[in-house]
């Protein structure tokens, strides 16, 4: 009878140190995700907000926070604030970027992905830095597409209709692209690549570095 007790026992402690060592080996296997933001940049209609739907699919603890929205709170200031050609020349916006990605970051946790053209480089420093003061790195990528290319995917929209504005911002993103874009970018070469294949280039790279 003892050596019964004595069987069940060590059976029971085998039992459990197997399932601490199973669960040991099961949190050395979770990758843990630290606050991030993964900013796609460059020409309004090249697929940024298309590309970005497709992230949280591949890429875990992530959700997609559009930067453009965040306008909506400068623009219903009555009465309104100085006029401007671009809302992204108000202060204001800026700095509300930044603290509306960090305080749902601080809730939510995981990584934000952000598709918002972002030309001035003083502006783009204004933001990353802001949010690396919060200590959320920031991984900058490009979708870069030329101009036949943009045509084709926006086909009669560029000149008329929804999108005809951006139109006048292709000077100034190949400019900016030429320039400061270009540096400190993961640049992805979206002209004859589908969204879905731009994203999975995204998460390989931020799961490279």
């Amino acid at each position: 009878m003892p050596e019964q007790h004595s069987n069940k026992r060590q059976g029971t402690r085998a039992r459990v140190l197997t399932s601490f060592v199973r669960n040991a080996i099961r949190l050395l296997q979770v990758r843990w995700y630290e606050p991030m933001s993964v900013w796609l940049n460059d020409i309004h209609g090249v697929g940024k907000t298309t590309t970005a739907a497709f992230v949280p699919q591949l890429f875990p603890d992530s959700h997609v926070f559009d930067a453009e929205k965040v306008d909506e709170t400068p623009m219903d200031v009555h009465p309104g604030l100085p006029d401007m050609d671009n809302f992204q020349n108000w202060p204001p916006w800026r700095s509300l970027v930044v603290e509306t990605a960090q305080r749902i970051l601080d809730y939510t946790g995981g990584t934000f992905v952000i598709p918002m053209t972002v030309l001035a480089e003083s502006y783009w420093r204004e933001i990353s830095h802001g949010l690396a003061a919060y200590g959320i790195p920031v991984r900058h990528f490009v979708l870069h597409a030329d101009q036949g290319a943009l045509r084709r995917k926006n086909p009669g929209r560029l000149r008329d209709g929804p999108l005809g504005f951006r139109f006048s911002y292709l000077t100034p993103c190949t400019e900016a692209f030429q320039g400061w874009l270009a540096r400190g970018a993961h640049i992805i070469e979206t002209s004859a690549v589908a969204p879905a294949r731009a994203a999975s280039e995204i998460v390989a790279s931020v799961n490279a570095s």
